[in-house]
């Protein structure tokens, strides 16, 4: 891991484990993820919001003012809007992105759930989803979220990440596959 990326990470997890134990403490873990998942949205959907986030060029008390009165209309609960706020005043608000990643892995592990990345050629169906999930399962022993994208580059079949491991059922690798061993018999 690069050093940058290294440093943010570090900073994200800190801010991550203090807004977690202080949610788990007031037993508020639901709303800390109701709040995670709209600041997700949010900085999915807005280029501005996102922009505000990375950009240098905003100014400590544009970004904490900005930051205020944004999770005021999202409704967001007093402890994500004082973290950001926090974030804001101390330049901070760069690492919103790994934060949100840090704080949905500590949840997930609280709940006894693991996500799986699936990227799909065409999009999966739910009866498609449900019998993934339930697969899933079953190989991992936890309750399974499905986080599906569609990459058409694949051709046909899935990539499936759960964790550090990662099953490649594409009909572009299995091609790819076809190729190297053509290669080496030729």
């Amino acid at each position: 891991m690069s050093e940058p990326a290294s440093i943010s990470t570090g900073i994200a997890e800190r801010y991550a484990k203090a807004m977690f134990e202080l949610a788990q403490s007031d037993n508020q873990i639901d709303a800390l993820e109701s709040d995670i998942d709209a600041l997700d949205a949010a900085l999915a959907e807005s280029p501005e919001f996102a922009d505000l986030v990375k950009s240098p060029l905003y100014s400590r008390k544009t970004q904490q003012d900005a930051v205020t009165a944004l999770a005021s209309a999202m409704g967001l609960s007093a402890l994500a809007s004082n973290t950001l706020a926090l974030m804001a005043s101390k330049r901070r608000l760069f690492v919103l992105p790994q934060l949100v990643r840090a704080l949905r892995e500590m949840i997930a592990d609280e709940k006894g759930v693991v996500t799986a990345e699936v990227a799909a050629a065409t999009a999966l169906s739910e009866e498609q989803t449900r019998k993934l999930a339930e697969t899933l399962k079953a190989k991992v022993g936890k309750d399974v979220t499905i986080k599906t994208t569609v990459d058409e580059s694949l051709i046909g079949g899935l990539v499936v990440k759960v964790g550090s491991r990662m099953i490649d059922m594409s009909v572009a690798a299995k091609l790819a596959n076809l190729q190297h061993a053509m290669k080496e018999v030729g």
